[in-house]
């Protein structure tokens, strides 16, 4: 039994001292394999991965980009009706018609944006089409004042002696 014993004991010895030297040697070896690549393999990931998002930022844009010609020409006749531009609506947003939303818009304390406010089309007669609905007389299409208790003069209490 002793005998058999000390062979286990031995032999598990001999396992651990040789997964011991294989784990050492797989050490040594990748860190071979990474100072050898160095920054090198490093900057060229990030290259890589920076010239990925760069590609893609610039291919994805949000939002609106532009305003629709037919769009650009409603709002500039609502715009020269209203005395905030001059001439004739050309279908073109350019500097001429953006100048004189953002003056609209600063004129009636809303923030002057590059793009036109909603509020500012509602305003200029430019908003929501209500076409679509079936009832446009019944429908809220528009902000509708709170419905309030009609006011009644307080009573005063009656006396039960008189």
């Amino acid at each position: 039994m002793k005998v058999s014993g000390s062979i286990s004991a031995k032999l598990l010895s001999a396992v651990c001292a040789l997964l011991l030297v294989c784990a050492l040697a797989q050490a040594d070896t990748s860190k071979k394999a990474s100072t050898s690549t160095g920054k090198s393999a490093i900057a060229s990931t990030k290259k890589a991965t920076r010239k990925g998002k760069k590609s893609r930022k610039s291919s994805w844009r949000r939002g609106q980009q532009k305003i629709d010609p037919k769009r650009a020409r409603e709002i500039q006749e609502a715009l020269i009706r209203e005395h905030y531009m001059q001439g004739k609506p050309s279908g073109i947003w350019d500097q001429t018609s953006q100048k004189a939303m953002e003056r609209f818009q600063a004129e009636n304390g809303w923030q002057s944006k590059t793009v036109p406010d909603a509020r500012a089309l509602i305003k200029l007669g430019l908003g929501p089409d209500h076409e679509h609905l079936l009832n446009p007389e019944s429908a809220m299409t528009t902000a509708q004042p709170p419905h309030t208790l009609p006011a009644v003069a307080p009573t005063e209490p009656k006396n039960p002696n008189q």
